[in-house]
């Protein structure tokens, strides 16, 4: 049966950094993926100045061109926390999305807007319920996955599960290639590696070598869940 996918990422690239190759990988299953950036103000940020309103709309249709749906909250870098009234928008947008299997970011980074959305996304999957008004309908994501979000932001990542992402690595690169390509306001050359790819290489292949793959994405179960080994 056809799941939903959820990725919940602090800006527009965590989750194409991040899982984008298993987000493919549910694609292709033919589940429903939805990313979910919580951040969607970018004003503040000097790589878009004067462009920021373009951001999100050419995001959610190069998103689109890879079978995934990619919604954006209102709250803009360094100016959100974690506060009731944030910790229930975050919920209600959940609640639209209905998600069976979600993925969120590991909680402890040196860039605090991933470290606020994870707090957020930890609370409004786990107690959903009790943010939204009484008799509101909230479905709870049977299992939730933690990832890593690649050198210089992600500390002590310990994984324990690991998914197989060489068949789908070609589109998870370029996916990520094409996002960067956007920032820079530059027409995409598959021959210019940004450096965002090159560290996602680094960080995919490491962690094939791993678990005895070319190329895997990794992450850190919320729960403990049973696994079918026969």
């Amino acid at each position: 049966m056809s799941k939903t996918i959820l990725g919940i990422g602090a800006h527009y690239d965590d989750c194409v950094f991040g899982i984008s190759g298993t987000l493919l990988k549910a694609v292709r299953k033919n589940h429903r993926v939805v990313i979910l950036s919580l951040i969607g103000d970018y004003s503040n940020w000097k790589p878009v100045a004067g462009r920021d309103q373009e951001l999100m709309p050419r995001s959610i249709e190069l998103a689109k061109e890879y079978g995934a749906e990619m919604r954006f909250l209102k709250f803009a870098s360094i100016q959100y926390e974690v506060s009731e009234a944030n910790k229930r928008l975050v919920a209600e947008a959940i609640a639209q999305i209905g998600p069976d299997v979600a993925f969120m970011l590991w909680p402890h980074d040196t860039h605090t807007d991933h470290e606020i959305a994870s707090q957020l996304a930890k609370t409004a999957l786990r107690h959903g319920d009790r943010l939204l008004p009484a008799g509101s309908k909230f479905k709870t994501a049977n299992r939730i996955y933690q990832f890593d979000n690649g050198p210089r932001h992600t500390i002590d990542f310990v994984p324990d599960t690991f998914v197989d992402v060489t068949d789908e690595w070609r589109h998870a690169t370029e996916w990520l290639g094409r996002q960067m390509a956007i920032v820079r306001n530059e027409k995409y050359d598959p021959t210019n590696v940004d450096a965002a790819v090159r560290a996602k290489e680094t960080l995919a292949a490491y962690r094939g070598a791993t678990c005895g793959v070319r190329y895997a994405e990794a992450f850190h179960a919320g729960n403990a869940y049973p696994e079918e080994i026969f």
